[in-house]
């Protein structure tokens, strides 16, 4: 199965997965008077626009280079993730207004029927499992707007979770904790917004790979042949991609084509070693003789 194919089915699933769901939600928790399955609807809602934007970021990421953007596109997944976190951080907030609301109105609150609670059990099995279906798809293609995605699912099901516990206690005498749930939600929404938009961020900014990625990469170009050490390392994220710029030294009395010989071994070895690496920037310093 290529890429654009997986890209395809998982979008489908998790479109249609979250249409359906959401719909069931919101229907148990108008009729079964739960202000908290309703904020779970609401954020299952949002899964669907968070698995378009994916889906679009990650086919736009593929796109080969051009003339105006002849490193790629792979930044724009780093962006669909960034948008997915705004999505999920306005509706968070969007919860937690509603249930502050509820909570300061001082107005008597419905007790919730058993509906709400089977819908929670439904929730809880379907976004799990959703989220792995998800995840296992988005390692598959190092894709971080799905990855983003997958954790989005995980979010819904652990709003859930709140869900099933505040109207389960409403039902056992205390109506206030279907509001407080949608607090609960809120809270655990902002949480993974941030992390979403935190990751999106470091990947858009050049960031380097890290301190153990360089040490790992430094030992394994300083076995390549010819090589006498490695005069310079700099690493960058760009989207899921990484960009390295290298300064090797060999020995000093080798001619023009040893050297470039060398380099293109070290450039074509460390692509091979590291998928994730897109290109190896490689100069020749003269070292020891």
């Amino acid at each position: 199965m290529d890429e654009k194919t997986i890209v395809k089915k998982v979008s489908k699933v998790g479109i249609f997965g979250n249409v359906l769901l959401s719909a069931f939600k919101l229907i148990a928790g108008l009729l079964g008077n739960s202000g908290a399955m309703v904020s779970d609807a609401v954020h299952s809602l949002s899964d669907v626009f968070a698995t378009f934007i994916a889906y679009l970021g990650v086919r736009m990421s593929m796109q080969p280079e051009d003339e105006e953007h002849p490193y790629g596109h792979e930044r724009l997944e780093s962006a669909a993730s960034l948008i997915l976190g705004v999505i999920l951080a306005v509706t968070g907030l969007s919860i937690a207004s509603t249930g502050v609301h509820k909570l300061m109105a001082g107005e008597e609150i419905p007790v919730p029927t058993i509906l709400p609670i089977i819908a929670a059990v439904v929730s809880i099995v379907t976004k799990e499992a959703m989220f792995w279906y998800t995840m296992y798809y988005a390692r598959k293609l190092d894709s971080s707007a799905f990855k983003a995605d997958a954790w989005h699912h995980r979010s819904d099901a652990i709003s859930s979770v709140g869900s099933f516990i505040g109207i389960g206690l409403a039902r056992l005498g205390f109506p206030v904790m279907d509001p407080i749930a949608s607090l609960f939600i809120c809270i655990f929404i902002l949480k993974v917004a941030y992390d979403i938009s935190k990751d999106a961020f470091v990947k858009m900014l050049d960031t380097s790979c890290g301190k153990e990625f360089e040490d790992n990469l430094r030992e394994f170009i300083e076995k390549q042949p010819g090589v006498q050490q490695v005069d310079l390392l700099h690493t960058r994220q760009f989207g899921n991609k990484i960009y390295i710029d290298l300064e090797i030294a060999a020995k000093r009395d080798s001619t023009l084509v040893e050297a470039h010989d060398i380099a293109e071994s070290v450039h074509n070895s460390v692509e091979q070693q590291y998928p994730n690496v897109k290109h190896v920037m490689v100069h020749v310093n003269p070292g020891n003789s």
